[in-house]
């Protein structure tokens, strides 16, 4: 008798309304699929249950656009975090003008994962015992960090640390990063709120996530620590577990863009490929078109050439979009930054 083989993967989520506020504007998704799962977190924005309903709507959504999807799955969830965006504009009317709402996803699909980021809810990835961050926040203290006039302390407390500068529901296109990254049994990621990673630091976060204990039950851990921490707003946090590892799906991940979040038509078009090779390909269905109609007595030899080249071209095209996925694990494109230990705020520091 053969034991069952574990499962592959395994997540908890909890989401909190903090000590703070009276409304939870913040929500979790965690969606089985037969490869693997679709995780979100929306941070809701707005006012009084406008950003409620913003973080619901992108979630019902993003997975409802990426089930009835079809393509690849980078260009499927970056289309459902499309849909996402608006469904947010269309009902921002109203009472809800203005609303808003960050949108984190994880798609686990086979031995990769694939995120998709706007706004300034964290992924982290736990691996051999190093913490690492995945995103950077769309933010205004983060870009401030970035260039070099605010220290990560500084930043946790200013101000304006809840200020973002990229949203869903802002205008008709959304602006993403979206990249992929291979996955190693063992991992563990993690997805959360500002409400979360705002109060507790990467350094506590790694204590957190190291002990061996079931997804839910480190989900509710990282919620009382933000709460311990004073709960200023409120806290979401999807834990998932790579129990079992799997190969990687065939087609290329997504490298992350230098630069920052781009429009989703771009970011489409460079998924699909702008390469030498599908230009190639478009001028052969030209001249193939050109040669029928020019050259009638010949129809079917022209197009018995043309479907052999055409096939060669895509067959071309198809084997250099698989190749990058076979790229090393740890790669500097894949993971941002580390966990190093940070001394603890001072007494005498306060938010501004």
């Amino acid at each position: 008798m053969r034991a069952d083989a574990p499962s592959p993967l395994r997540s908890g989520l909890m989401t909190d309304v903090g000590r703070q506020r009276r409304v939870n504007q913040d929500a979790a998704l965690a969606l089985d699929l037969p490869r693997g799962g679709l995780y979100a977190v929306a941070d809701g924005m707005g006012g009084h249950a406008a950003g409620e309903l913003a973080a619901n709507l992108a979630l019902d959504s993003l997975s409802q656009h990426y089930l009835e999807g079809r393509g690849a799955p980078p260009e499927r969830l970056a289309g459902a975090v499309q849909a996402a965006n608006l469904a947010v504009l269309r009902h921002a009317v109203g009472e809800y003008a203005g609303m808003g709402t960050t949108l984190l996803a994880l798609l686990v699909d086979r031995g990769a994962a694939l995120i998709a980021h706007v706004g300034d809810s964290r992924a982290y990835l736990l691996r051999g015992g190093e913490l690492h961050r995945l995103t950077e926040d769309h933010s205004w203290v983060a870009e401030q960090v970035r260039l070099g006039h605010l220290s990560e302390e500084e930043a946790r407390h200013h101000q304006w640390r809840s200020v973002v500068s990229n949203a869903l529901g802002g205008e008709e296109r959304v602006r993403l990063e979206l990249f992929g990254l291979p996955l190693h049994a063992g991992d563990r990621l993690l997805l959360c709120s500002d409400g979360l990673s705002g109060v507790v630091t990467e350094s506590a976060l790694l204590e957190l996530l190291l002990p061996a204990q079931s997804p839910e039950r480190v989900a509710r851990t990282l919620i009382d620590a933000a709460n311990d921490g004073g709960g200023p707003d409120n806290i979401t946090a999807v834990v998932v577990d790579i129990q079992r590892g799997d190969r990687l799906p065939r087609y290329a991940l997504p490298e992350r863009q230098e630069g920052g979040p781009l429009y989703v038509d771009a970011l489409l078009s460079a998924q699909r490929g702008s390469s030498p090779l599908t230009y190639l390909l478009l001028i052969l269905v030209y001249f193939t078109l050109l040669g029928v109609l020019l050259v009638p007595e010949q129809r079917p030899l022209i197009a018995l050439l043309g479907a052999l080249l055409l096939g060669g071209v895509a067959y071309a095209q198809r084997r250099a979009r698989v190749r990058p996925s076979r790229r090393p694990a740890l790669s500097a494109t894949s993971l941002r930054a580390r966990a190093h230990p940070r001394p603890e705020p001072r007494e005498t520091e306060t938010a501004g």
